[in-house]
């Protein structure tokens, strides 16, 4: 099965050609652009095309990072992939940004639980725990920065954590143990080939939904709304 994977819910806007019988990746391009997702994607999707010698009718399901993470860049990506699952007549599903760290960790051979922590900004941290094997242990939620040293120093007390994503520089100190397996590891990229290998194992089950885990940032002024239609 051919994959096309679409990463836009961080700072890069990426996309990746994965061949699920192969095992492996066909084509991938990444940039580090902070904003201005919409402008880059499609044209990044008709590079790895041609990188990979392929027509868009040559893929057969569409990958898409759902969040948590930046709200503009999560609409992007969903939209470019729903509209490409459409018009392909092909599955789309939805990859966790937290899950996709947790698989990375599984990668690296890890053999302890891994907490995944991104920065959500305003003192707060995206988190979410996963066996070493990378099955969630719990649903992904939005605590304080204080809440989320809590929880990492509770689970050091009670075993060996590998803590991971762009939220580690908070933690006052290495909670996780002085072990080499159990550390922590900061991460704000998410890597195309573990997007891909869960796109290509996820079940598919309709349109998927964004991960926001909480409100935009940026509010309508009281007083003055838009109607939807």
């Amino acid at each position: 099965m051919i994959l096309l994977a679409i990463d836009t819910a961080g700072v890069d806007c990426a996309v990746g050609l994965y061949d699920s019988d192969l095992d492996r990746m066909l084509a991938a391009r990444s940039e580090t652009i902070g904003r201005g997702h919409a402008e880059k994607l499609m044209g990044m999707i008709d590079a790895v095309l041609n990188e990979a010698s392929l027509a868009l009718p040559s893929v057969e399901r569409v990958a898409v990072t759902i969040g948590p993470g930046s709200f503009t860049g999560i609409r992007v990506g969903l939209s470019a992939a729903r509209g490409l699952a459409l018009a392909l007549g092909v599955d789309i599903v939805g990859i966790s940004t937290l899950a996709v760290l947790a698989e990375a960790e599984r990668r690296r051979g890890g053999v302890v639980a891994v907490l995944a922590a991104m920065d959500a900004k305003r003192d707060e941290v995206y988190v979410q725990g996963f066996s070493p094997d990378a099955v969630a242990l719990d649903d992904a939620r939005l605590l304080s920065v204080d809440e989320f040293r809590a929880m990492a120093a509770e689970l050091a007390r009670h075993g060996a954590v590998r803590v991971t994503g762009s939220a580690c520089w908070l933690l006052e100190k290495d909670v996780a143990g002085e072990s080499e397996e159990a550390a922590t590891v900061e991460a704000d990229h998410f890597p195309m080939e573990d997007i891909a290998r869960l796109g290509a194992v996820a079940q598919a089950s309709g349109k998927p939904k964004p991960l926001y885990l909480r409100g935009p940032d940026v509010k309508p002024q009281a007083g003055f709304a838009v109607a939807r239609a």
